[in-house]
């Protein structure tokens, strides 16, 4: 079944359906995480139904957003999307395996097409093997590493980017290691982390990281992303990534 919701009130639509994987907090918090500007063309790699792509526009109406998706029941409601929200111009999802970025008829005309300014992704957590895992094919294809591991989103969003260009994803502490180990593989030189805790005396539940194409070494830590108050109220920022409040300026990393 289909489910229809707002971002905000007056706001852009998304859509998500019962059969794939629901939306979840992961996405939102992902979303805030890079710096937008006007015209910035972005590649959306495991689109999925397009949450994440309908938050960036949310927070930045003029930007350029090409999804890929490998599930097609994924793709087919994310163009809906686009449609609804009166984006085809600047929104457009296409139905591929990241493994074959390379394949020549995958991409179509400027401005959905590399290099791009930006590239995001709310990758598969776990492995395919070793973890009990829904015994739903799209589902497990959305959570563990069936249809492209760390390491093939990495590689396809080194592809991609221009010199300079930047990879934002979010994932869990455990990975961190190989996260930081595969980017400088594939010239993403890792730029920024913030750990993503429900409460200040929470240990990290996920970690927020952002890598530049080409990028010098040095590595900026930002303070903690705290979910909850000591009383149990989201946060501020908290209420911001879920637009419950206006964001009227990004966060400030100083």
């Amino acid at each position: 079944m289909e489910h229809w919701e707002y971002l905000k009130p007056d706001g852009f639509r998304f859509v998500w359906d019962d059969a794939l994987f629901p939306p979840g907090l992961d996405t939102f918090l992902i979303a805030s995480a890079p710096e937008l500007k006007a015209h910035t063309r972005i590649c959306d790699l495991g689109s999925g139904a397009g949450l994440l792509s309908m938050i960036l526009f949310q927070r930045q109406p003029d930007i350029y957003i090409t999804g890929l998706e490998i599930l097609p029941e994924a793709v087919k409601l994310a163009n809906q999307c686009a449609e609804e929200n009166q984006l085809t111009d600047r929104f457009h999802t296409i139905q591929a395996d990241i493994r074959d970025i390379n394949s020549r008829d995958l991409w179509g005309g400027p401005p959905f097409c590399p290099p791009f300014d930006l590239a995001v992704s709310n990758p598969p957590y776990y492995p395919a093997s070793g973890r009990a895992l829904s015994k739903d094919e799209k589902k497990r294809v959305a959570r563990a590493e069936y249809a492209g591991n760390l390491s093939d989103f990495i590689r396809a969003a080194a592809k991609i980017l221009r010199v300079g260009g930047k990879f934002c994803l979010v994932h869990k502490p455990e990975r961190l290691t190989d996260l930081l180990c595969r980017l400088r593989e594939h010239d993403l030189e890792p730029k920024r982390l913030r750990c993503v805790c429900r409460d200040s005396y929470a240990a990290p539940s996920l970690i927020l990281l952002e890598a530049r194409r080409g990028g010098k070494p040095g590595i900026l830590i930002d303070r903690p992303l705290i979910l909850y108050q000591p009383d149990g109220s989201p946060t501020s920022e908290f209420n911001q990534i879920y637009f419950r409040e206006d964001i009227k300026k990004p966060y400030n990393r100083g």
